[in-house]
């Protein structure tokens, strides 16, 4: 078996085009006709343990989420008393509230920080615009957006580089089995918090609801393993949330708690983390991630209530969310189908569109930041001189509009939100492309989606806002600051639906505000692919469920037409990091092809005795990069018959547990079994979820070496197995739905001098990309599948 990890997918990289050039020289068939049988082999299976995590290569492994039943385990729950069980599952219901707790607290805590930073910077603009001084305004504008994006930018590239970017890729990552390092650590929350702070307050084209999404699951990875690897608590209860199976339920939690404290909507958290990141599911994970949205909605409708009374400095009303459409008058009849479905198109196209083009420049942004940490913060602070000067000089091409006084608010307005600033025209006008380019991208939102406002936006004013934002989406993302994909998104979806319903006029009776909801649905869907999630939030934040089947029928159509060109941009972000993600469906020309004939393209399986010399394991140990090892025993009788001789598969056994072994000596001096009571004085199996320790670390004496160790009782029983001829597509939708890291696969016909153990499968081995590195016919037959 191959060590967890990825072969660095598809980006290529010198050292990637070396090796592949290296693969063909020593290829004696790649110029083999396309004649020859379909399956025939030309390269070895392997994996290369490495992807992009943060800003470097880093060794990735993957998780075990698959429960380890060995002597050990089936003794604890055995000995559990019903009052252990009952405090085992109430901790796990106290760490999903305090997981709803600490997320809305912080996001509390980031909302403020921004509406007051950005307020205190927009009333400066204002008191310079007043006194005529554009120039020392621009200056001011443009150099304090500088610093803050220099403070996000520094953070990142020198403290936490996991922390730049949304987060959601690697979180998606992780709760599919892969383990990302540094990713949940205290060092990247930190960073993520002030970043998102720094970055947003700097008027970059990006949102804050990736990072509390990653900032949720930080805390819950944190709470789950008793704090941060310095200063773990050691009380005995956290340990047993000490394993991967029991830290991806709470991180689960953790995700939907982010996705609900930037829109404050619960079921659509729940629904985002079903539909979006999260590949395993059960009920119980629903009632205890539901709780813990429940609990983030109570702490930001507590704040708002007290925000209202004006004790939050200049922070507005509503902005503890994203934006609220709450007023928007719902009312169409049946011809207005059509222009909802041209919208649906339009996303679908527009949304494919966007994924292709931020795949290439996320191409040209990996290049910049190889060179350096100091490119990396040329590059952001790039960006961030460019949108700043184009939000503050734009709106001087926009022609003044005269206020009308049957405006319920107040018109001009220069302090507080509202849809009619001021900025340089005369008393009694406003303007309205600075209504949306100079505010905070809530306001943003809120203005162009407030309702019955059908003159309030001049055409020329939305085709600016929506050319500029489609231009900062692209350019933005993928810099060296937290970031989020959301709010970008958004925003060119309700410019474009905007301008569309300019564009009908008189052929709609749909409100303007109405279309700009609608625009930025189908735009997430036609970029995010996501429907069912999308459909809720929206809801919600709306309040009203006359929205239900236009949305719905928008999200479908627009889904639907992006699914025809590209993957999702979360895909396409996990392909260019190299993570090792196994999607649902496997490839049809799976089929073709078994497990028996992918352990053949591997080296050999490297299996272990029951009771083995202490010398063999730690030659194995050292030697190999393998992460399981089958136990298989000689000469064993078959219980119930007089048949001697047989050969046992007892079970798999990790390489952590085996290292564990070593440290506390579970030496023998003599060849034997050990009994039950040996082991349990030995060993604990909270222990055993323990796999930091390296086996550099433990020192084995000479003598030692030829003692033996009795591997029976810390071998899982129960492995996952398959035949060999089973095929790769059905082996893979077990080892994804199961959320399995090792598959065994046992021979199809029994006898004498058959091997118990075919080979291991990986997730590396079940990757379409690295399959087709092995038998490159497969990638002929899979376009042939394409054009019948």
């Amino acid at each position: 078996m191959e060590d967890d990890s990825n072969h660095f997918s598809k980006p290529e990289t010198p050292n990637t085009m070396k090796a592949e050039a290296e693969v063909e020289e020593r290829d004696p068939e790649s110029n083999s006709s396309l004649s020859e049988p379909l399956l025939k082999r030309n390269r070895t299976l392997s994996s290369n343990p490495l992807a992009l995590v943060g800003a470097t290569v880093s060794h990735i492994e993957s998780l075990d989420y698959e429960i380890n039943e060995n002597d050990l385990f089936k003794h604890d729950w055995r000995s559990r008393s019903k009052v252990q069980v009952l405090q085992y599952i109430f901790l796990k219901w106290t760490l999903a509230f305090l997981v709803g707790l600490l997320t809305g607290l912080i996001a509390t805590l980031i909302n403020l920080a921004i509406e007051n930073i950005a307020g205190y910077k927009f009333l400066a603009i204002v008191g310079f615009i007043k006194e005529e001084r554009y120039l020392s305004g621009l200056v001011f504008f443009t150099g304090v957006n500088f610093v803050l994006t220099l403070v996000a930018a520094v953070l990142c590239v020198c403290f936490a580089p996991t922390a730049a970017g949304p987060g959601i890729p690697e979180i998606k990552a992780y709760l599919n089995g892969v383990d990302t390092p540094d990713m949940f650590g205290a060092t990247t929350l930190l960073v993520k918090i002030v970043g998102s702070i720094g970055a947003v307050s700097a008027g970059l084209d990006l949102g804050k609801e990736g990072p509390l999404v990653h900032i949720g699951s930080c805390i819950a990875s944190l709470l789950g393993q008793g704090g941060p690897d310095n200063y773990r608590l050691k009380w005995r209860w956290l340990r047993y949330f000490n394993n991967d199976r029991d830290r991806r339920d709470i991180i689960t939690a953790g995700c939907s708690s982010g996705v609900c404290a930037a829109f404050r909507s619960p079921v659509g958290g729940v629904l985002f983390a079903l539909e979006e990141v999260a590949t395993w599911w059960r009920s119980a994970l629903l009632w205890r991630t539901f709780f813990s949205t429940a609990v983030v909605v109570v702490v930001l409708r507590t704040f708002i209530e007290i925000c209202n009374s004006g004790n939050c400095g200049l922070f507005g009303t509503g902005g503890l969310i994203i934006f609220d459409v709450s007023d928007v008058k719902v009312s169409y009849q049946a011809m207005d189908i059509i222009p909802v479905i041209i919208i649906g198109i339009i996303g679908g196209l527009l949304g494919s569109l966007y994924n292709h083009l931020l795949h290439k420049i996320l191409r040209i942004y990996n290049l910049i930041n190889q060179k350096g940490k100091l490119h990396k913060l040329l590059l952001a602070l790039s960006v961030s001189l460019f949108t700043s000067v184009c939000q503050y000089c734009l709106p001087f091409l926009a022609q003044c509009k005269a206020c009308d006084p049957s405006f319920p608010e107040v018109c001009p307005t220069n302090y507080r939100s509202g849809n009619f600033k001021q900025f340089n025209c005369p008393d009694g006008y406003y303007n309205d492309l600075a209504t949306l380019l100079l505010t905070t991208n809530n306001d943003a939102v809120r203005n162009i989606f407030s309702s019955n406002t059908p003159s309030e936006f001049q055409y020329t004013s939305i085709l600016i806002f929506f050319a500029l934002y489609c231009i900062l989406g692209l350019i933005t993302f993928g810099i060296a600051v937290p970031s989020g994909l959301f709010l970008p998104i958004i925003l060119m979806g309700s410019g474009y639906g905007r301008l569309l319903s300019m564009l009908l006029g008189s052929y709609t009776n749909l409100d303007q505000g109405l279309y700009a909801v609608l625009g930025a649905a189908s735009l997430m869907a036609g970029s995010m692919r996501m429907t069912v999630s999308v459909c809720v939030i929206f809801l919600e934040l709306t309040n009203n469920l006359l929205l239900l089947p236009i949305t719905m029928i928008v999200l479908l159509i627009a889904k639907t037409v992006g699914d025809s060109f590209n993957p999702s941009i979360y895909e396409i972000i996990l392909e260019l990091k190299g993570l090792p993600f196994l999607d649902a469906n496997p490839e049809p020309w799976m089929r073709n092809l078994t497990v028996g004939e992918l352990a053949n393209a591997k080296s050999p399986a490297v299996t272990l005795s029951g009771v083995e010399k202490v010398s063999r394991i730690v030659d194995v140990l050292k030697n190999t990069t393998h992460n399981a090892f089958p136990i298989v025993d000689q000469d064993v009788p078959v219980p119930g018959t007089v048949i001697t001789g047989a050969t046992e598969l007892h079970g798999l056994i990790l390489r952590a547990h085996l290292v564990q072994a070593l440290k506390k000596k579970w030496f023998l001096a003599e060849k034997r079994r050990t009994d039950d009571w040996e082991v349990q004085k030995k060993f604990n199996w909270v222990e055993l979820s323990e796999r930091e320790l390296k086996i550099e670390q433990v020192a084995v004496a000479h003598d030692e070496m030829e003692m033996y160790m009795d591997l029976h009782p810390l071998t899982n029983t129960t492995p996952y197995t398959v035949v060999e001829s089973m095929s790769v597509a059905k082996a893979m939708v077990l080892f994804r739905q199961v959320g399995l890291r090792h598959m065994l696969i046992v021979p199809k016909y029994q006898g004498a001098g058959v091997p118990a153990v075919v080979g291991i499968l990986t997730r590396q081995d079940l990757r379409a990309y690295n399959i087709l590195t092995v038998f490159p016919h497969l990638a002929t037959h899979k376009v042939q599948q394409k054009h019948k």
